[in-house]
């Protein structure tokens, strides 16, 4: 079957280069000539059931590389990857948790309480062992928050040391947007659990977010896997093997964790809309088992290259990214087991080419461009994280990140939502590149999403590279749309859905919309006297970019 792959996909890519493009299903808007075809005809492609979801590792996703390889090749981009090629290696190690194994009880009073598989908990993957068994005390943290900077520390009167630390996702509402980001970051919290000696981790769910993303609907998917890089050591990245186990919990479970506490469940979920919470230790025991199926496997980003046209500033390179994998086969809904990722990301990724094909169309920009669709995003930026630590062109060559992810398009509008540009001068260049092509600017409509850290721009910007990323307008047209409203439905009813298909009404105009407005803004930064700098004083500067604390 691999022998196949090649000669389909280039029958493919002729087919949907040169011939109308295949239908998108029967609510899907018309597209007419240029961009807003070729957009539609990439998505097509991409969220075909053929590609069975483009998880990576899979056979999907790697036809769905070669597609984006040959589109590359079509449009006029140079092989930018490893030995010659357009593809970079990224070594992965899948995990999937199995239900044989998997418990967790909870012991106080002489009684024990045990928590059923998928309906009230589910194990945490744990990428440092094939099984694992716990039994320690329980803490409450919080939301495992330290900021210092902002006088906050979850942490605060609790010895964390032999206990498994109990905490909700997020950071304060009382946060400036920035911080909040940065603190909601599940990474971050981790490495404060482990640095303190926390032996496990439990994130529980709240009664706010259990509104808008039932536990049922996620966990029903408790099979697929889990992925972490493989660093040059070998060993998985950020596993936190100080972390023998962990787990996530339901609201209604979670409830009984507060049973006898300093605080009960119904107070603690108050204060965390509040941003009052407090830590303190929760009476009794728990017991963390389960058990992991653990595979080393390798995936690729795919690369592709615009020479830049001066001579000097040519060596310096800006980066496009969209992520080209979403999450592959999963639970039924509706008798639909394949997760095909339309907006999530392959309209994104049509997005780049586009963008990439306005580009070619020149002049060249002074700095080299180079366009990466990348892997393992869905398994928290994994793909983008390899390629910026270990880009195929020198490190201290990069000079921005223009990113792109799921912009949900699903009426006329006459917007866009950029995402970071107060961190950097880049909201210059988009500011300059908006009002050019008469496009409008809206503020992000919900910064409790964090999205700045939830996307393949925050591997750049943890690198020190500053980074913007566009997301669809909220702005309709005509007035008798409220495209926020549809926004917030696909999150709600179709966001990491069999329902993300080709069913959805993509209005493909205002993704071509996009595409030049990011061709746009590499330009501005490509012809630039210099490069992208932080401004002053900025938090990610600060804490990544090397500026000195003021």
């Amino acid at each position: 079957m691999k022998l196949l792959l090649a000669p389909l996909a280039l029958a493919l890519l002729v087919a949907c280069t040169r011939s109308p493009a295949p239908e998108a299903g029967p609510a899907a808007v018309a597209a007419p000539e240029g961009g807003d075809r070729r957009i539609q005809a990439d998505v097509a492609f991409l969220a075909d059931d053929l590609l069975e979801g483009r998880a990576a590792g899979t056979r999907g996703y790697d036809l769905a590389a070669l597609y984006v390889a040959n589109r590359y090749r079509a449009i006029g981009l140079q092989p930018a990857g490893e030995d010659g090629s357009y593809f970079q290696r990224v070594p992965l190690l899948e995990g999937r948790r199995l239900r044989d194994g998997a418990g967790f009880s909870l012991v106080r009073d002489g009684q024990e309480r045990r928590f059923a598989f998928e309906d009230e908990f589910l194990p945490g993957i744990n990428f440092n062992a094939a099984s694992h068994s716990v039994t320690a005390p329980l803490v409450f943290v919080g939301q495992a928050v330290h900021a210092p900077e902002l006088e906050h520390d979850d942490f605060a009167g609790v010895d964390v040391r032999g206990k498994i630390a109990v905490y909700f996702s997020g950071a304060p509402s009382t946060f400036p947007n920035t911080q909040r980001a940065y603190h909601a970051s599940g990474r971050e919290k981790l490495a404060r659990l482990a640095e303190r000696g926390a032996v496990g981790a439990i994130t529980i769910g709240n009664p706010v977010d259990e509104a808008k993303y039932p536990w049922a609907r996620n966990a029903r998917n408790w099979a697929m896997p889990g992925m972490r890089l493989v660093g040059d050591d070998g060993a998985p990245v950020d596993a936190f093997p100080q972390l023998k186990a962990s787990a996530s919990l339901s609201v209604h479970a979670a409830r009984e964790l507060f049973e006898g506490a300093k605080m009960d469940a119904e107070e603690v979920f108050a204060r965390r809309e509040a941003g009052t919470l407090e830590a303190f230790d929760l009476p009794g025991q728990a017991t963390l088992t389960g058990a992991t199926a653990l595979e080393t496997v390798e995936s690729r980003n795919v690369v592709g290259k615009l020479p830049g046209s001066d001579p000097a500033l040519s060596a310096e390179h800006i980066v496009y990214t969209a992520h080209l994998d979403h999450v592959g086969h999963g639970a039924e809904v509706n008798g639909d087991g394949i997760y095909n990722g339309a907006l999530d990301n392959a309209l994104g990724t049509a997005v780049m080419l586009e963008a990439a094909h306005e580009l070619v169309a020149g002049p060249a920009p002074k700095r080299s461009l180079l366009f990466v669709a990348v892997t393992a995003e869905e398994r928290g930026l994994l793909g983008a994280e390899h390629f910026a630590t270990h880009p195929t062109v020198p490190r201290d060559s990069l000079v921005a990140n223009i990113n792109m992810d799921m912009p949900v398009f699903l009426a006329d509008v006459t917007d866009v939502v950029p995402i970071g540009i107060e961190h950097s001068s880049l909201e210059n260049d988009v500011k300059a590149a908006a009002a050019e092509l008469g496009v409008g600017l809206s503020a992000d409509p919900k910064p409790e999403e964090v999205v700045f850290v939830r996307s393949d721009q925050y591997a750049f910007v943890r690198q020190g590279i500053p980074a913007v990323y566009l997301d669809a307008g909220i702005k309709a047209r005509s007035p008798d749309v409220d495209a926020l409203a549809l926004y917030e439905d696909f999150l709600t009813g179709h966001y990491h859905q069999p329902s993300d298909d080709l069913s959805r009404p993509i209005h493909y105009p205002s993704a071509a919309m996009l595409s030049r407005l990011n061709a746009a803004i590499g330009r501005r930064v490509g012809d630039a006297a210099g490069r992208p700098q932080w401004k002053e004083g900025d938090f990610f500067g600060r804490t990544f970019g090397g500026q000195a604390a003021p």
